[in-house]
């Protein structure tokens, strides 16, 4: 079972579209769409609980009042570099939304997460901040993004992954348990190095063509 701040996507197409990125034989091109595509049917989720309020507009039949989005636009943080995959599907659906970017490399010998870049829109206190990272692996990278995210004034925020280990989700929630977490699959663990198994392996380079 999964803890109560997470929520694991489980629809067909989010999870077909899940079991072609795993492939290994998947092509970076093709690797790169559906990371797109899932990022979209993610956002639908994460976003079902956005305020509206009610304005009053004309139909071509008549006068109606009608809901619309509510407040400041929401924000989408990108964690550097896989998190761009997903943002570029969310915006296709929120093509309004703005979207902040912070660096972060993990260091491969202490896994520890060490910040090279980081650039938030205006009055960040006032949005709703969407978190994105492909991988929640140990979660040191997203609990350093979003201590970032806090310090910067964001009061409202949600983290989106596409995998999830638990090791990950336990150090995640216990450092920012406000924060509620929406994956497409918590799978088995972590290996040797730290790469979610069965995985998908690493998100950047599948997506980019690296090593």
């Amino acid at each position: 079972m999964p803890a109560s701040n997470v929520t694991v996507v489980t629809h067909p197409l989010v999870q077909h579209k899940l079991t072609l990125m795993r492939d290994a034989g998947t092509a970076s091109s093709k690797f790169r769409i559906l990371l797109r595509e899932i990022g979209l049917l993610l956002t639908y989720e994460i976003c079902r609980d956005l305020e509206t309020e009610l304005v009053e507009i004309t139909t071509p039949l008549e006068t109606y009042m009608a809901p619309r989005l509510e407040g400041k636009k929401l924000c989408f943080i990108s964690i550097l570099r896989a998190g761009n995959g997903l943002v570029d599907g969310m915006l296709d659906l929120v093509p309004s939304a703005r979207v902040g970017h912070i660096g972060l490399y993990r260091d491969p010998r202490s896994l520890v997460p060490i910040e090279y870049y980081m650039k938030l829109p205006d009055q960040i206190e006032e949005r709703l901040c969407i978190c994105v990272d492909p991988m929640l692996a140990t979660g040191n990278s997203a609990v350093a993004a979003v201590h970032r995210l806090k310090d910067a004034g964001a009061k409202r925020i949600k983290f989106v992954c596409l995998l999830a280990a638990p090791a990950g989700i336990e150090n995640f929630s216990a450092a920012h348990p406000d924060v509620p977490i929406l994956t497409a699959s918590i799978d088995r663990g972590l290996n040797d190095h730290a790469y979610i198994v069965p995985g998908l392996g690493d998100a950047g380079d599948r997506m980019y063509g690296t090593k």
